[in-house]
């Protein structure tokens, strides 16, 4: 590892990195891997108490909140407001033109760890491959605007990867695409929604940790309250 990483975490964080193929996940199956801290891009299958950013080893957890409880932040509540003049819908995870070239104008926010296409995250069969997927896409007047991709399990749901235009920004659309997954897993029934992983310490995935009533995996096995997760 390079000379100039650093770590900032204690020694007696667990260190967890496991990765694995699965081309396909019954519903059950999806909920047993979320519930165990692991995420995936298409068939890859991935977990990690650990991650790196500006140069520093940063403690990574997976995060998700019940459904049935979830109760929208006032902030919250402003940004869907903002976006009534918007229109969505939820179907088949079928990404075609309009969503590659959001995905080409969406990448043009990173400076660092550009990704390079929408198949890294969703691989070549997003509906299906391994899991069932839907598509949200939101839309200003016909134009597609951001488009999100929520993978489907028996009880719960797990959010795989969403792009915006930045000149829409403003609109705070990361956020919103999330409030409207959270709503749609709550009138299919959903229990629980993965909304992806964050760390303990200040990083760009924070946006992440603005949910109420959110739980995060400690690697040891068990869901606990974010109130619980010291630095």
């Amino acid at each position: 590892m390079s000379q100039l990483l650093y770590p900032v975490y204690p020694n007696s964080w667990p260190f967890v990195m496991e990765s694995r193929t699965v081309e396909a996940m019954a519903p059950g199956e999806a909920d047993k891997y979320w519930a165990e801290g692991w995420r995936h891009f298409g068939s890859d299958l991935f977990r990690s108490s650990l991650m790196v950013e500006e140069m520093c080893i940063k403690r990574q957890v997976s995060l998700r909140l019940d459904v049935r409880t979830f109760t929208p932040s006032k902030s919250q509540r402003r940004t869907v407001r903002k976006n009534e003049d918007l229109e969505f819908d939820f179907g088949p995870a079928c990404p075609g033109e309009e969503e590659l070239a959001l995905f080409g104008v969406h990448k043009e926010r990173f400076e660092r760890n550009v990704p390079h296409s929408l198949a890294e995250f969703l691989g070549d069969c997003p509906d299906g491959k391994p899991c069932a997927c839907l598509q949200l896409s939101v839309r200003r007047e016909g134009r597609l605007i951001a488009a999100s991709f929520l993978a489907l399990g028996g009880n719960s749901c797990s959010s795989v990867y969403a792009v915006f235009d930045p000149a829409e920004s403003k609109r705070r659309l990361g956020i919103y695409t999330m409030l409207l997954e959270i709503e749609h897993a709550r009138s299919l029934g959903m229990e629980r929604y993965y909304s992806g992983y964050a760390t303990v310490e200040t990083s760009c995935y924070d946006y992440k940790k603005q949910f109420e009533g959110l739980s995060y995996f400690d690697w040891a096995g068990e869901w606990r309250p974010m109130e619980e997760m010291a630095l």
